[in-house]
């Protein structure tokens, strides 16, 4: 069972050292992720977006396998986790060292210092873009309470669908409090995302992606942060409305929709 399967970094690390680049891509890979129209906050949906775009870039195989209890059956706790073979391995960046010791690589091309700066700006979305969302969904008491608890509590029975959400809302506000976000307020956060958005723009200038004409793993992390918002309705709009000011940014979120997943 899926669930009985765990991958820390250690595992990974090991099965990288192991078998290298020698094994193929299995074909029944799978993404497991809690039900996307009823169940999911948009932060937990930006991320497993963000996994999906990058094995889409690498030409991965894979079925979403929706679960209401998926988060518990992450090795971290945290969705989207995949299940190849023996191992389960969860989140972004390990989903990418993990698809790298398999020999599917989207940097080969790119130099040390471009993989430097593109793993900086990769921290940036980390710090601003995934922080805002968390606060936006979590500690604005409109969001919170018309949106997130709702969806987050729906699997489960009465007092549980109360319960479950006030805990998982005090795990966030700890972790914000944590690196100084949860005394922000609105217009500050609003703030963070502008400056995130703008230098992600500079730095996209007016090419297909975000260093030349190949996609990376920031290109995936990107779509998956900005086309969440920008497709997620909210009673709070302010940050769709931040990132429309930079209209490369929504272009750019068209063209790899339209790329990799209307084709999917």
């Amino acid at each position: 069972m899926a669930g009985d399967v765990t991958a820390s970094p250690l595992v990974v690390d090991a099965f990288q050292a192991e078998i290298g680049a020698t094994e193929p891509w299995p074909d029944d890979v799978c993404l497991y992720q809690q039900y996307q129209v009823e169940q999911i906050t948009f932060p937990d949906y930006a991320n497993c977006l963000s996994v999906k775009t990058f094995l889409y870039m690498c030409g991965l195989d894979f079925r979403v396998e929706v679960r209401t209890n998926a988060e518990e059956m992450s090795p971290s706790g945290k969705v989207p986790f995949i299940h190849v073979g023996a191992f389960l391995v969860s989140e972004l960046d390990p989903i990418i060292a993990f698809v790298n010791a398999r020999g599917f690589n989207l940097t080969t091309e790119m130099t040390d210092t471009q993989r430097s700066e593109m793993r900086a700006y990769m921290a940036m979305i980390e710090n601003i873009l995934v922080n805002a969302e968390l606060y936006l969904a979590w500690l604005d008491d409109t969001v919170s309470m018309e949106v997130t608890k709702p969806r987050y509590g729906c699997p489960y029975p009465w007092p549980l669908s109360w319960m479950l959400p006030l805990r998982k809302q005090r795990e966030v506000s700890a972790r914000l409090a944590s690196n100084g976000w949860k005394d922000k307020t609105l217009p500050q956060v609003c703030e963070e995302v502008r400056t995130c958005c703008r230098a992600l723009s500079e730095r996209l200038d007016q090419q297909d992606f975000f260093f030349g004409d190949n996609p990376t793993e920031l290109d995936a992390m990107v779509f998956g942060h900005l086309f969440t918002v920008l497709t997620t309705s909210l009673p709070e709009g302010h940050f769709a409305e931040i990132i429309q000011q930079f209209p490369n940014l929504t272009n750019f979120c068209q063209k790899i929709d339209e790329r990799y997943f209307k084709q999917n």
